[in-house]
């Protein structure tokens, strides 16, 4: 893997986001897809049937709205203190709000606490309205230490 604080510096001079996107391979299977916005950076997942998870509303999968909950942490993570490595979950706790309808799906995250080895952060998702999320999560994430 290239040196991830370069390939964060190289998203951010040339607005090119889908490396860090490669870098977690659930969020590259789901397709998901990074815009910088408000300084930071929010992520987006467009419907496809295959993420539904209950047919009968249609909604999205609750394990897919979970990835991409995560995958946001992960990356808010990533573009404000770029580390050594891709920080590993340590717990993810996530609040199911309402049903996420079949459409495009839009996460954003907030580091509350950042320590030396331990990040503590939350992300929500929403369809159509930031002031409505559909689901809420809160990441501890451990940070990878310097080689």
């Amino acid at each position: 893997m290239a040196d991830l604080r370069l390939l964060v510096e190289e998203a951010r001079r040339t607005g090119v986001l889908q490396p860090l996107v490669d870098l977690v391979p659930c969020a590259r299977f789901l397709g998901l897809a990074l815009e910088q916005s408000d300084g930071g950076l929010r992520a987006r997942l467009d419907f496809r049937p295959e993420l539904v998870g209950n047919a009968t509303l249609p909604a999205l999968h609750g394990g897919v709205l979970g990835t991409l909950l995560e995958s946001a942490a992960i990356y808010a993570l990533l573009w404000e203190a770029p580390a050594a490595g891709v920080p590993k979950t340590i717990s993810l706790t996530i609040e199911y709000l309402h049903p996420a309808r079949a459409q495009t799906t839009w996460a954003r995250s907030e580091v509350s606490r950042q320590g030396r080895r331990v990040a503590t952060v939350r992300a929500f998702a929403w369809q159509d309205d930031p002031g409505r999320p559909v689901a809420i999560a809160s990441a501890h994430l451990l940070l990878r230490p310097e080689p």
